[in-house]
């Protein structure tokens, strides 16, 4: 068991705040547009230059023209900007950006991520995560607890080449939500019908478990 693509980015989307400027990762993360609470407005920004995106379009609102990072179309909401990508860039590298979500291959106990590469394979580049993850203090990372053949994607010590180092304290799988400070994991809430030791089972690095960890509670939508 565990949570869906959809229900994590609904977790994550309880974690925005009103008035946010936020940039979203390709995969996982780019489903968080779809759950903006009603309440708030919150503006999403893309590396090929778009500020104010919407979720993702209807079949009857495509725009071949209008795509993210990830050349997904997308949709722009009233107000939205459309700029170069040095602009868009300036904004990530002059801290501009309140929270960043992105995927990951794996995250280390000191807050490591590798996101971009593994060798032998062919990948895309590295796209804007290196710079996000540098311009940007407040990050989730939004990932699978394990991979698909079954090997924990929270380590003792990334094996896969750094995005970023010491960057990230915030990690959201579908079993858990985990913080990491002084250089452990830490859980702080788990998937409903999750149990603790099958987290613990999954988490390669040291985790800390206190004595009564609560299971995450949906926003309604």
């Amino acid at each position: 068991m565990g949570l869906t693509r959809e229900q994590m980015a609904q977790r994550v989307a309880a974690e925005l705040h009103d008035g946010y400027y936020v940039n979203l990762g390709i995969g996982i993360p780019t489903l968080v547009s779809n759950y903006i609470p009603d309440d708030i407005d919150v503006m999403l920004q893309s590396e090929n230059g778009l500020l104010g995106m919407g979720p993702f379009p209807t079949e009857d609102e495509i725009d071949a023209d209008m795509i993210n990072a990830g050349k997904q179309t997308v949709t722009a909401i009233t107000g939205a900007s459309i700029f170069s990508s040095s602009e868009s860039f300036a904004m990530i590298r002059g801290g501009h950006v309140d929270l960043t979500v992105l995927g990951a291959f794996e995250v280390d106990v000191q807050g490591n991520i590798a996101s971009y590469m593994i060798p032998g394979k062919l990948v895309k580049g590295m796209g804007g995560a290196m710079d996000l993850v540098a311009g940007a203090d407040n990050i989730i990372v939004l990932m699978t607890h394990a991979s698909k053949h079954g090997e924990s994607k929270l380590l003792s010590e990334c094996t896969l080449p750094l995005t970023g180092a010491s960057c990230i304290t915030r990690v959201l799988t579908d079993l858990a939500l985990i913080e990491i400070k002084d250089g452990k994991f830490h859980l702080v809430e788990r998937a409903p019908g999750v149990s603790v030791e099958e987290i613990a089972k999954l988490t390669a690095g040291e985790l800390v478990v206190a004595d009564n960890v609560p299971e995450m509670v949906f926003p309604s939508t």
